[in-house]
């Protein structure tokens, strides 16, 4: 049961996300890969980027550290983003074990209640998964009118596009499906352990209500929105690096980036191969070539994830510095 555990929870992300990406990448030439990120991306806007997404994951810590107050926890805020650095790098390895790996963080830490932080990440994730199905009805609104007309000028339907779509297509989606069915089996089965044990349940149960009794709630709010913000400038800014996605303006940033947003559920490291496939695909219905298409986001998501591996490697050695209570 361990093996076939270890197999399912390492393993099968690994393979499905080198799965995706082999079949989208095969064939190409890697050397003009290499060319268009050296010789032809403007590294300046992607510099300009970094800080948001340093950005995002710091509001995500100093909200975290403002949901544990009302529960009676109060690690120190140093010690709240660095967990946070922390999980999104171990999460590479492991796809989900970082919400984990930051409750441990403070409970070896700030001797912080592991049940009761992890009540509080239950929370953090049911409000940004309500806040994302916000903005998806906002952005699907808004852009309504310019999916039409690419229909309408184009002469395209959903069925002209469905036989269209390659039998490889159509596997990739049903494993990208079948594995968020066997995480949610996977979750169901934990949250099943939980319930066994009092102690855990009720820690969580205090985690998750304890956003009525948050001091500032307009502060809690900012949070939130900076987060998500940051996040999305993180993205477009990268837009301008290349020439072909430079003039596509806001409209098909705000889709592309929630439909990556809602790719990343599929359990791989950081997204990679369903990100690629679902942001890639968006390019191409707003006229980028399928190349093009390819090179952006094999560059940006790749540079983005060196950037979360040098925040947890950073976070490694700032807690190995850090005192513990």
């Amino acid at each position: 049961m361990k093996i076939s555990n270890i197999i399912l929870k390492i393993l099968m992300p690994l393979a499905l996300g080198g799965a995706i990406l082999y079949w989208m990448y095969r064939g190409e030439d890697w050397q003009t890969i290499v060319h268009v990120a050296t010789d032809e991306m403007n590294w300046t806007w992607m510099l300009l980027s970094f800080p948001f997404g340093i950005l995002a994951q710091a509001f995500r810590g100093w909200r975290w550290r403002q949901t544990l107050e009302p529960v009676g926890e109060k690690p120190r805020q140093s010690v709240s983003v660095h967990s946070i650095f922390l999980s999104y790098a171990v999460s590479l390895l492991i796809p989900r074990v970082g919400e984990f790996t930051r409750c441990g963080v403070l409970k070896r830490y700030d001797n912080i209640s592991f049940p009761k932080a992890l009540g509080t990440v239950v929370t953090e994730r049911a409000i940004d998964s309500l806040l994302v199905m916000g903005i998806t009805m906002m952005v699907l609104l808004l852009e309504m009118s310019t999916f039409g007309t690419f229909f309408q000028k184009t002469g395209t339907s959903i069925q002209g596009i469905l036989q269209k779509f390659s039998l490889t297509g159509y596997l990739v989606v049903a494993v990208c499906l079948a594995a968020i069915l066997i995480l949610l089996h996977f979750l169901l089965r934990k949250l099943s352990i939980y319930n066994k044990v009092r102690a855990t349940l009720r820690g969580i149960w205090q985690g998750v209500i304890s956003l009525k009794d948050v001091r500032n709630i307009p502060l809690f709010v900012f949070f939130t929105l900076g987060i998500w913000l940051s996040y999305f400038l993180h993205y477009y800014l990268t837009f301008f690096c290349f020439d072909f996605t430079a003039d596509l303006g806001l409209g098909c940033a705000l889709v592309t980036f929630i439909v990556g947003s809602i790719a990343v559920i599929v359990p791989t490291p950081n997204g990679a191969g369903p990100w690629h496939f679902a942001v890639k695909t968006m390019l191409i219905l707003y006229g980028v070539a399928d190349e093009q298409a390819l090179y952006f986001v094999l560059i940006v998501h790749t540079i983005q994830t060196m950037l979360v591996v040098l925040l947890g490697v950073y976070a490694w050695l700032a807690l190995n510095f850090t005192k513990i209570k």
